[in-house]
């Protein structure tokens, strides 16, 4: 039976890159995630892990240590939140246009200003347009399997993959992980294959100046153009969705867990009305659904796990055949409504799938949302679309808003 250990969600996320034989850390501190890093200095100094931890003066720097690293072969790993993400902009773009399989986790937290360490979505999903797939866990035991499964992705479609989860509501709390066993996750995942190596003897040139146009090497052999290396790596994080999906299968078959693929599903089959969101926000929507239910509404969830790519097909097989879609997020595109939302509607266009959506913004710097409070607003908004208020502007769930 595989051993089971009670985990802070930083503590399953330092484990899992452990487990996933990670070769060069790059750790920069800032909370919610400093200990994330912190634990894999332990494993590293205590001989448990054989890798090298590189201390770097910011995480600018983290992300570039991990790319150069990646670059030549090596498996890495480093970890992230709010302003520290939003430092390495630049580097999420170049790790993902450089087809650099980096497995990072992004410890949710709000972005100032003003300033606060508590928890939102707002730093991840401010670079969903980066190139990153992006997974988003509802408790440790997920974190810790999404990493494994999170190198086995990156390395099948040589693209980095940012593992989310909420700071505080999931990093600094306990819960029951259960253990992969290190000779299953070694079989579950080979050694990393890089698709650049570099070498004294075969000496090559990375990432250089493109031109708008393809264009002839010295040895004559036409190469792509800036806008042939866009269309391939819009081209892997399509084809990526099946790669995520068969993954899960098969980290299922070996270990006995399945976390959804590119998102869960909760009493769903009867609803009449489904909640949905990402995250914690989402596991909590599970108990409003369930205090709706004892009230005769019938209603399930919808969990989105993968944001990036977007699952368009699952979702519309999942939203099909409710009557009405309740959706809240820890996080605002601003100047419109929820970027979870809008992806949603989005995903409907063109289809035979008209339905109500209401949207609700939660949970924004750590403001608690209880599912209570989930269920009350579903109840709120039956009650308009009964009316015929059939898609509001978004809502602010526990916000004075006058």
């Amino acid at each position: 039976m595989a051993e089971v250990q009670i985990m802070t969600g930083n503590q399953a996320a330092a484990l899992g890159a452990k487990l996933s034989h990670v070769q060069v850390v790059a750790a920069y501190p800032i909370t919610p995630q400093t200990s994330v890093t912190e634990i894999l200095s332990q494993f590293i100094e205590s001989g448990e892990l054989k890798a090298e931890y590189i201390r770097v003066e910011s995480e600018h720097s983290a992300l570039t240590v991990c790319v150069s690293a990646s670059t030549v072969g090596a498996r890495v790993f480093t970890s992230t939140s709010s302003q520290g993400l939003l430092y390495m902009h630049e580097q999420l773009h170049w790790a993902a246009g450089s087809r650099l399989p980096i497995v990072m986790c992004c410890v949710n937290r709000g972005v100032g200003a003003p300033w606060t360490i508590f928890n939102d979505q707002q730093d991840s999903i401010a670079q969903r347009d980066t190139g990153w797939i992006q997974i988003y866990c509802r408790d440790n035991q997920e974190i810790i399997d999404s990493i494994i499964q999170g190198y086995r992705i990156a390395e099948s479609v040589y693209l980095p993959v940012m593992i989310c989860y909420d700071g505080f509501v999931m990093s600094h709390t306990m819960m029951p992980v259960q253990i992969p066993d290190a000779e299953l996750v070694s079989d579950f995942l080979p050694p990393y294959k890089p698709h650049t190596i570099l070498s004294p003897e075969t000496p090559m040139n990375i990432n250089p100046v493109l031109f708008p146009w393809r264009r002839a090497n010295a040895e004559g052999v036409m190469c792509d153009g800036y806008m042939e290396m866009r269309f391939k790596l819009q081209k892997a994080l399509g084809e990526s969705r099946d790669v995520i999906v068969a993954t899960g299968k098969a980290f299922a078959g070996a270990f006995g867990r399945d976390h959804g693929g590119l998102l869960w599903q909760y009493k769903t089959d009867d609803a009449e009305i489904i909640l949905t969101g990402m995250g914690s926000v989402a596991t909590e929507a599970t108990a409003a659904a369930d205090m709706l239910r004892e009230e005769g509404v019938r209603a399930g969830v919808v969990g989105i796990r993968v944001f990036r790519p977007f699952p368009k097909e699952d979702a519309r097989d999942a939203f099909r055949k409710t009557d009405a879609i309740v959706i809240f997020e820890k996080g605002i595109s601003y100047g419109y409504e929820g970027a979870l939302c809008s992806e949603i509607k989005a995903a409907f266009y063109g289809t035979d799938i008209r339905l109500p959506i209401h949207n609700y913004i939660v949970g924004l710097g750590g403001r608690d949302v209880k599912a209570r409070e989930l269920a009350e607003a579903v109840r709120l908004s039956r009650d308009a679309i009964t009316s015929g208020d059939a898609e509001p502007a978004p809502k602010w769930l526990n916000c004075i808003t006058e």
